[in-house]
């Protein structure tokens, strides 16, 4: 067989070969197109997660320092802290989604490269088979000239196709080396903000020792509260039930808030008395208004929606798969009705709001508030697990579940 004739056969395998190592990696390709999709799904959330709790914390700490009272004044830097560490936690997952995607781009090029090197390679090899006999010797050959012209005129209309398959190459190449280069850089963002969360936590930690130390002279009626919200949950048979008999105790204590204060006797005949009180107010419409502003206790993807049904039962609240030890912030401003263990909910805070409203958070690892304490919008609750976190919050009006998604802002 003459050289013409094996050069033929050798691109005509070039590209079979090509064609069946595209259909055996379409799968695997689609696969990877898939979880790239997914990590830049995550990458964008992950964004809006950080810029939300950046206007957040902006927005806490210019409030906290027109703060008069010191004890507000320190609750409001709380906040803060807390939606900076949010902060810092959304940067953290937006920097490992930009590694995770450069690392699977490379991998997608790499399968690409693997594809488009097979069948160049025995281009180069018959090209290079080819070169070995010179032009020369070819005339010498009876019929070696119109097999050179044959095989010159194939070469010219093959090189276009050359030179765009190794263009191609050379392109994806150069995107391989920009694709190292951002994630080297991923790296280095993601090493920058586990320094920066590492140091909130701390200034954090130390502000609530503050706290704890302003609170302990007037714990007593704390203490007594809270030991009275543990026998509650140690006799409820379940979480409804506990949060009836929260709300039972927290619709008494607006009552007797409610309550007029003694009224003094008139000094004079005619003066306003017992009998002459003005004709009582009808409620204001924003009493009962939802919690507002109404946040996420914590930064990461959904795993449940509300109203959900799954193993036999339906979810009352949504669920969300955080960062392991991540920052659970409280959802709205209110006062803290329980916080400790209930079984098997792990660790749970239920905040009591203004109209009949509660909000349940739970799956907390540790909890940094007690009952009786106040809490503004955004405190610090406490913290995730670190293993397989999942914090669930619950909306509740007069005990009933409420979506509430629809009210956060």
């Amino acid at each position: 067989m003459n050289k013409s004739v094996t050069f033929v056969l050798t691109l005509l395998l070039a590209s079979s070969a090509a064609a069946l190592h595209g259909q055996a990696g379409d799968q695997d390709a689609n696969q990877l197109r898939t979880s790239i999709g997914e990590t830049r799904s995550a990458l964008r959330q992950a964004l809006g997660e950080r810029r939300n709790a950046q206007a957040r914390s902006e927005r806490l700490e210019r409030e906290a320092e027109t703060m008069r009272d010191a004890a507000d004044k320190t609750a409001g830097q709380a906040a803060a802290l807390a939606a900076r560490i949010q902060e810092a936690e959304a940067g953290i997952s937006a920097a490992e989604s930009r590694l995770d995607l450069a690392n699977s781009e490379r991998a997608r090029l790499r399968e690409e490269l693997g594809r488009e090197q097979q069948p160049i390679a025995h281009l180069t090899a018959a090209l290079q088979q080819f070169a070995r006999r010179p032009l020369a010797l070819s005339i010498l050959r009876p019929g070696s000239v119109r097999e050179t012209v044959y095989l010159r005129a194939m070469l010219d209309s093959a090189t276009p196709q050359i030179e765009a398959r190794t263009a191609d190459l050379r392109g994806s190449l150069a995107q391989m080396a920009q694709l190292s280069k951002e994630a080297e850089e991923a790296l280095a963002t993601l090493r920058a903000e586990e320094a920066r969360l590492a140091s909130r936590q701390r200034e954090l930690a130390a502000l609530e020792a503050t706290q704890r130390l302003a609170l302990r002279t007037t714990s007593s009626n704390a203490d007594r509260e809270a030991e009275r919200a543990l026998a509650l949950g140690e006799q409820a048979r379940d979480l409804d039930a506990l949060i009836g008999e929260l709300d039972r105790a927290g619709s008494l204590r607006a009552r007797l808030a409610a309550l007029p204060g003694p009224l003094m006797r008139p000094a004079r005949p005619g003066e306003p008395g017992l009998t002459d009180l003005p004709a009582e107010t009808p409620p204001d419409a924003s009493a009962t208004a939802p919690p507002a502003p109404y946040l996420l206790p914590v930064t990461g993807r959904t795993i449940m929606g509300f109203d959900v049904r799954q193993a036999g039962s339906v979810s009352r609240g949504v669920t969300f798969a955080p960062r392991g030890g991540a920052q659970v912030v409280a959802p709205a401003a209110g006062r803290v009705v329980f916080a400790g263990p209930y079984r098997g909910y792990g660790r749970i805070v239920i905040i009591e709001h203004r109209g009949g409203w509660t909000s349940l958070v739970t799956g907390l690892a540790r909890a940094d508030v007690s009952v009786g304490e106040s809490v503004v919008s955004g405190a610090p609750l406490g913290v995730a697990a670190q293993v397989d976190p999942r914090v669930t919050l619950e909306l509740r009006r007069d005990g009933e579940p409420v979506n509430p998604l629809p009210f956060v802002g």
